[in-house]
């Protein structure tokens, strides 16, 4: 293999284990002999995981290729640590050839260290020597002089000098561990590189695990203890349009809910005020889960009511208390203050409440607070947890370069960090709408009677970060609630609730029967009327607002021939439209609804024997139904479920902030059924 092909072998190896690094965390890099196409000489670069990759994912498209003879030359024009921030500038005068990933700030560390390999990582078991109080003590008692301990430093050239420095110093060293941060390790191939990375994580956890205290966290407190897992998430999915509210008072997040035992135990232990006061400690975690969680100081069996006026006084005061945070550390050239919201909210019985920007950036932080956790037990149970200062963090927080990366990220789609429900979305009008909604940014729970079907259009869609499938009967209200809660557990809350389930039955009056009158009114009236109610309960508790957008018909205004029970339900569904207008407008609620003409193509409505009935009505070949309601249109177009898509989207994306109660008609032109 090439070099940057042992690179990225070594990588993606590191990566795929959580034991030995974060999502997105570490770096590592290659040194190697490329011919320069200029001179035709050998030339010595550096391959090194570029600015904001991902190991365990890494192609030879995110590293970063520098030149090593001008990256070790910065070494003479290093202006010191008070202005090392101007180095990473630099760097962009040190690449070899176009392309590649950004250089990140630990480029001098894999650049300055005399080794051919280096990795840095930020494994649990390495954080947690390196914020124990005596660390560097038990570093030493943990790897003798195999591994070499360097004091906190913000990353950059200078720590990239100390490393180098150390290694020099420590000629028998494999790696080092960084105060307050990680490990880096080095080897002559990059096999011995690996070799040696892993050997300081598994010594270090073998350590850990020998001599630690078996009860790090403390006695459990009585009353915190985790709830039964029904119970659990019942309570989980009441609190979590609450807690999603309150963390979006500045901006709009998605949610991610945590249960895991590592979790529950921490949150039922005595040492969880005090520890979680004390914050993270190593700059990956502490950059997504903010410096602090907020926890809530109830027991688990404490009324539901009574953690929720709670939770809305910590809220309130863990605001005061990060403006207060900010304003201790603020530099007139500082970045203006982000959000004050908690990224970690900790519910002792239930779990944890992770959020972000989207359901990735949620159950990322979420993930690394339980890396947090496991450094904390990890510290806890040799020493005395000590992370870095919290001056520390704010440089950190809001250094001059984390703020241009931020500018740097491309502007977010109309409905990110929205979450939607859409009913009927397995196929034809509500698949287009699902799809059409992840399309735009948002988090979509497929929800339909057909749990296989539902299941594949998510799977469609992408990944559970963007949609997952909810099975729902709309007719029967405990399936209805099981929906919403399944969507609020999955992301958060809820914001946009497109009510499109429905069937039809074409039957003249005397061949209408009770039951078909009474299946058709069950799905379209009643089950919206179900969804509609559960979905706004879930909004009210938000704050935050909302849309419901029904999925009416133009036969909801135009009388057509043998579709009494049909058309009648849609009118019960567009009225229920005006009603809740009228009714939910107070909440920042929005209620719309969709008048489309027949959409037969991908109908499932229409593939079940609606189609047939309709084309026998009108008397021609079903397979031209589609051209014939086309015909009798003023624009002669056929309605395709994605035209419907478009119209709810148009509702919902942000520019008719100010319409409500209206019905929007997608019938290219059908005059009966004009509104009036």
């Amino acid at each position: 293999m090439t070099v940057p092909e042992q690179l990225i072998a070594r990588s993606n190896a590191l990566g795929a284990d959580p034991r030995n690094t974060n999502y997105a965390g570490g770096n590592t890099s290659a040194k190697g002999a490329v011919t320069d196409p200029v001179t035709g000489a050998p030339t010595e670069v550096l391959w090194v995981k570029g600015s904001g990759g991902d190991l365990g994912t890494l192609k030879e498209s995110g590293l970063a290729v520098l030149r090593l003879d001008r990256l070790r030359s910065l070494v003479d024009v290093y202006p010191g640590v008070e202005r090392e921030d101007e180095m990473v500038a630099a760097f962009d005068y040190c690449l070899h050839g176009r392309g590649g990933a950004a250089p990140s700030i630990d480029t001098a560390m894999h650049g300055l260290v005399e080794a051919p390999h280096v990795d840095h990582l930020h494994p649990d078991s390495g954080i947690a020597l390196a914020t124990a109080a005596d660390g560097a003590a038990l570093t030493k008692e943990c790897f003798g002089d195999r591994v070499a301990w360097v004091d906190w430093r913000r990353p950059g050239f200078q720590l990239g000098l100390d490393i180098a420095a150390v290694k020099a110093a420590n000629p028998q060293a494999i790696g080092v561990i960084l105060g307050g941060h990680g490990i880096t390790a080095w080897g002559a191939t990059s096999e011995e590189c690996e070799r040696n990375s892993l050997a300081i994580i598994r010594t270090a956890e073998e350590f850990l695990a020998s001599r630690g205290a078996a009860e790090p966290f403390g006695p459990v407190v009585p009353g915190f203890e985790a709830l039964p897992e029904a119970e659990r998430h019942a309570r989980a999915a009441a609190l979590a349009p609450v807690v999603r509210g309150l963390a979006s008072t500045d901006q709009r997040q998605v949610g991610h809910y945590t249960d895991g035992d590592v979790v529950l135990e921490f949150l039922a232990r005595e040492k969880l005020a005090p520890l979680a006061a004390l914050g993270t400690s190593c700059p990956d975690h502490f950059l997504r889960t903010k410096v602090r969680p907020l926890v809530v100081d109830l027991p688990a069996t404490a009324p539901l009511e009574d953690v929720v006026a709670r939770l809305k006084e910590l809220h309130g005061e863990y605001r005061d208390e990060y403006r207060a945070y900010y304003e201790r550390h603020a530099t007139p050239d500082s970045p203006a203050m982000r959000g004050a919201d908690p990224a970690i909210v900790l519910v002792p019985g239930v779990g944890m409440f992770s959020f972000g920007k989207d359901k990735q950036t949620a159950r990322v932080a979420g993930e690394f607070y339980v890396n947090a956790i496991n450094v904390m037990r990890g510290a806890e149970a040799v020493s005395t947890y000590a992370p870095i200062p919290e001056s520390e963090k704010f440089r950190i927080e809001y250094w001059a370069l984390e703020e241009a990366k931020l500018q740097r990220m491309p502007k977010p789609k109309p409905l990110a960090g929205r979450i939607a429900l859409v009913t009927g979305a397995a196929s034809g009008i509500g698949k287009a709408i699902a799809r059409r909604l992840a399309a735009e940014g948002a988090c979509v729970a497929i929800a339909d009677l057909n749990a296989s079907a539902a299941a594949e259009t998510a799977a469609e869609i992408g990944n559970a970060d963007k949609a997952v499938a909810v099975t729902a009967d709309v007719t029967d209200a405990a399936a209805v609630q099981a929906a919403i809660d399944a969507t609020v557990l999955a992301f958060g809350g809820i914001d946009l609730v497109v009510n499109n389930a429905g069937l039809s039955i074409s039957k003249p009056l005397l061949e209408t029967t009770e039951r078909d009158w009474d299946l058709q009114h069950d799905v379209m009236a009643k089950g919206s009327f179900l969804v509609a109610r559960a979905a706004a309960k879930a909004m009210i508790d938000q704050g935050i607002g909302g849309d419901v957008v029904y999925i009416s018909s133009k036969n909801s205004v135009f009388a057509g021939p043998n579709n009494v029970a049909y058309g009648a339900a849609k009118a019960d569904q567009a009225h229920q439209v005006r009603l809740l207008a009228a009714e939910l407008g107070g909440h920042g609620i929005r209620v719309n609804g969709v008048n489309p003409d027949g959409v037969v193509q991908g109908s499932g409505i229409f593939a079940g024997g609606w189609g047939a009935q309709r084309a026998a009505v009108y008397g021609v070949e079903e397979s031209k139904l589609g051209e014939f309601y086309a015909q009798r249109t003023i624009l002669k177009r056929e309605v395709l479920p994605e035209h419907v898509a478009a119209a709810v989207f148009a509702l919902t994306g942000g520019d008719l902030t100010h319409t409500t109660g209206l019905h929007v008609p997608v019938d290219a032109g059908v005059a009966a059924a004009f509104l009036r």
